[in-house]
């Protein structure tokens, strides 16, 4: 829930200052992109304070769990930066939704084991809340990012 907040909360303050204060100088494709990018650095740096309870959310098939779960988090540190600059937000984007597909099955998997991580502990029922959340953020993605 937490990166749902930030992310649509970010986005209304910024088109809000922009809006009023800022005389419209920033385009919405760059205000959702910046929202993105906060996002990116809330869900990026929990990789890091909250490695063994994402570890927990992995497929058992998948190795290298804890390397795995620190590599993501800097690729979403590095897209949060990529969404910024306008010569790399395009290819960035279209890489965040290959990636955000690629985690999609990680989200499920916690969810079945009923993680304590962002509304996983309910079980499958979050899957309706979380499934609908990843096409959000796919979108998202799409419409600030490679539409523009």
């Amino acid at each position: 829930m937490a990166p749902l907040v930030v992310l649509l909360g970010s986005f209304a303050l910024f088109w809000l200052i922009n809006r009023y204060a800022l005389n419209r100088k920033f385009s919405v494709s760059f205000i959702g992109r910046v929202a993105l990018a906060l996002m990116l650095l809330l869900t990026g740096s929990a990789h890091f304070f909250k490695t063994e309870v994402m570890i927990q959310s992995m497929p058992d098939v998948v190795p290298y769990k804890q390397e795995l779960v620190y590599f993501t988090g800097i690729l979403e540190l590095l897209a949060a930066v990529g969404l910024l600059i306008d010569r790399t937000a395009r290819l960035t984007s279209i890489l965040l939704i290959i990636f955000f597909i690629c985690i999609l099955p990680a989200n499920i998997a916690g969810s079945l084991k009923r993680v304590a991580l962002g509304g996983m502990e309910n079980g499958p029922v979050y899957l309706f809340f979380r499934i609908p959340l990843q096409v959000l953020f796919i979108g998202w993605a799409y419409f600030f990012g490679v539409r523009k």
